[in-house]
């Protein structure tokens, strides 16, 4: 006898969802033949309580399958089996009758009894489980809303939810959860980040790590690796089968709206953990497998991979752009997001064929979506199958990780010759990338360190990957990494060598904070977190990530410069510009927007190849704020003796000298000290005068 009274549900909304009297339960699959929903008492169970076979004419609804199921409570657990055709290599389909599937709609996932390999060769392996969540919209948010931040004044910082906390120096209860992070939003509000941006923070599957005996040890950390997109990773939460654990989430978000630093998270919509065609099925291949992934016309059985992950998803697909579409809207609503950066975006300008699309329908939907009009929309502007877009993705206020960014710093500030245009156009919003298509200084997002790399601390003291306990022999990871190690490989007692490497990691500090654009840090660098050489640490769930707080006493010279910067960033309105120089001078002004240098005033070195000296002097856009003349030499020996730009009006007074020792290094307005005629910036160093 049937434990619980069905009745027809309704196709909306997705997923199980708690109503009056029991639960709605809706899932896509169009060319599924039959549909079975499989009930847990609670998530530790082994074995179902309930089948409830659905009535192909009386629960489904076009490519909907739903019920409605008196008495479910929050909490119980699900799964459901599909079948249907399964000629893979002429249909593409993947269905399988004893296979349980994974909701692609779960709120909340169980993963406890989840085993990959297992699951690879068991189609009767244990799955990952769906749970019956919480009344979503029952959430008390106390009226705290995200502060109105216009892109131009972003300062974004982009962190690890595990690795944050999860180093027993962060002292924090809870360590590596949601909950942890609430405890360090002092730390964050005293640097003064306006947004942090987390690492994938979707329900993601951390047994996806390389076969064999390298495996051992090794969890995939990042969380590149997703199979739930409206679910939170369980691993985060302090009580991950709880139905209302969602919360622990949305308290987090409260408390930090409420200091405000806005959210954006980093999603994942390119692959999946599912893989290629020996990867394991949970959800989208055995439900939606031709729809969802990109196939081998001639051979479905194959996935083309244009992420370097074993498969690539549909983006452009009606039903995948809908389900994309629809989730990143419920993370702004239930989640009160405020923004979200597209790992591998470029993906996403694939069509179905796999070309590139100039008016890919996704991304143009995310665009004019009314949902998103205040979210960030950031993108990685590349894929591993070679499309590059870097300036040129599509979408008019789509933000761009800018790579190129990236690399001419990192190559001038280690001293490489014949970057100082190349420099000029970087530091100066990249004009040549954003303008063409009318578009703002702001759309570019300018880094030098993110988490897939060296550290800011790596990055001047390797001048080689050290990638050895990943467990593939160093082979992983990029080889160019356009680093230096100032004299020894490595960790130093040197005491020369450590205050050079300061000097650039400030060098580097300062450049990004007075280049045009909006800013990324990556957590740690304010205080020279190491990961002693790893530029690949996706999958070192250990000390190598972990943010160690320890450092924050040892290197305190670097998170004060790093926290002095942001407020200098924050008092010049002229360093978060809405729109790209002109060169033309405003009625009031003595200068004209900017004017570049070399050695000598008004001489830019454009065609000397040979230099490593750049200088400019940027006009106020208001009252309240002076002029800047900024010097930058990276030339590892040569100090230059410069003149500063005459005045009619007011002194300059020098603010920032990064070969100076603190805290001379950067000196608060209150205590500035005029400056003379001339100035001698000595080598590898920073200088910026303020006007007043």
């Amino acid at each position: 006898m049937a434990r619980f009274a069905t009745r027809k549900g309704d196709r909306y909304p997705l997923g199980a969802v708690c109503m009056r009297g029991g639960a709605n339960f809706c899932i896509f699959s169009r060319h599924a033949t039959r549909m079975e929903l499989l009930l847990y008492d609670s998530p530790h169970a082994l074995a179902p309580t309930e089948v409830i076979v659905l009535d192909p004419h009386e629960n489904r609804d076009f490519f909907f399958w739903n019920i409605f199921i008196e008495g479910v409570q929050p909490g119980m657990a699900y799964t459901w089996r599909a079948d249907g055709p399964d000629n893979t290599k002429v249909s593409g389909f993947r269905f399988n009758n004893k296979r349980q599937l994974l909701d692609p709609w779960a709120r909340v996932v169980f993963d406890r009894f989840w085993q990959r390999e297992e699951a690879k060769k068991n189609v009767l392996a244990q799955p990952i489980k769906a749970i019956v969540p919480i009344c979503i919209d029952d959430y008390d948010w106390e009226g705290v809303e995200m502060q109105e931040c216009p892109p131009q004044d972003a300062i974004i910082y982009e962190m690890h939810v595990r690795g944050f906390t999860r180093h027993p120096s962060s002292f924090v209860l809870n360590p590596g959860t949601f909950s942890g992070i609430v405890h360090k939003i002092p730390y964050l509000k005293d640097l003064g980040i306006t947004h942090v941006e987390f690492l994938p923070i979707m329900a993601f599957d951390e047994q996806d790590v390389p076969e064999g005996p390298r495996k051992e040890g090794l969890k995939n950390y990042w969380g590149y690796s997703p199979h739930s997109f409206y679910s939170l990773h369980p691993s985060y939460m302090v009580n991950p089968i709880g139905p209302d654990c969602i919360n622990e989430f949305r308290d987090m978000v409260k408390a930090l709206h409420k200091a405000g630093i806005g959210i954006i998270l980093d999603v994942v919509f390119n692959h999946t953990t599912e893989g290629g065609e020996e990867g394991p099925v949970i959800n989208f291949k055995g439900l939606s497998n031709r729809e969802f992934y990109h196939l081998y016309p001639d051979d479905k059985r194959k996935y083309r991979d244009f992420t370097g992950c074993g498969n690539t998803v549909n983006c452009n697909h009606p039903q995948v752009m809908f389900f994309i579409i629809g989730c990143l809207e419920y993370w702004v609503k239930y989640f009160h997001i405020d923004g979200f950066r597209f790992d591998l975006a470029s993906i996403l300008a694939r069509g179905e064929d796999g070309k590139p699309m100039h008016h890919a329908p996704v991304i143009w939907s995310l665009e004019f979506s009314r949902s998103l009009s205040r979210a960030h929309l950031i993108a990685e502007a590349w894929d591993a199958g070679g499309l590059y877009q870097v300036g040129g993705f599509p979408g008019y206020r789509w933000q761009e990780w800018n790579g190129m960014y990236r690399d001419t710093v990192r190559r001038f500030i280690r001293g490489d010759k014949g970057l100082v245009g190349e420099l000029a156009t970087r530091i100066s919003g990249s004009s040549d990338l954003y303008e063409p298509s009318g578009r703002a200084p702001f759309n570019s997002i300018n880094f030098v360190t993110c988490h897939d790399g060296f550290t800011l601390m790596d990055l001047v003291s390797y001048e080689r990957k050290h990638n050895e306990a990943n467990g593939e022999e160093n082979r992983d990871g990029l080889d160019e990494n356009f680093s230096c190690n100032y004299g020894k490989e490595g960790d130093t007692q040197d005491e020369k060598i450590t205050a050079l490497r300061h000097r650039q990691a400030k060098n580097f500090i300062a450049t990004l904070l007075f280049s045009i654009g909006v800013p990324m840090l990556l957590a740690g660098d304010e205080v020279l977190r190491t990961q002693k050489g790893n530029n690949n640490a996706w999958c070192q769930d250990n000390e190598i990530s972990w943010f160690d707080w320890r450092l924050l006493e040892e290197n305190l010279d670097i998170f004060r410069f790093t926290k002095k910067m942001i407020a200098f960033r924050k008092r010049h309105q002229c360093l978060r510009r809405k729109q790209f120089f002109t060169g033309k001078q405003e009625p009031g002004r003595e200068f004209p927007d900017i004017v570049w240098h070399g050695k000598k005033l008004f001489e830019p070195e454009w065609e000397n190849n040979g230099s490593r000296f750049l200088g400019f002097t940027m006009s106020a856009l208001c009252d309240d704020e002076c002029d800047l003349h900024v010097l930058i030499n990276m030339d590892d020996r040569e100090e230059v003796e410069v003149q500063l730009p005459p005045l009619k009006i007011g002194r300059w007074h020098l603010a920032v000298d990064t070969f100076n020792t603190p805290p001379e290094d950067i000196i608060d307005p209150d205590l500035q000290k005029p400056a003379g005629f001339k100035y001698v910036v000595r080598h590898r160093s920073v200088v910026i005068f303020e006007r007043r």
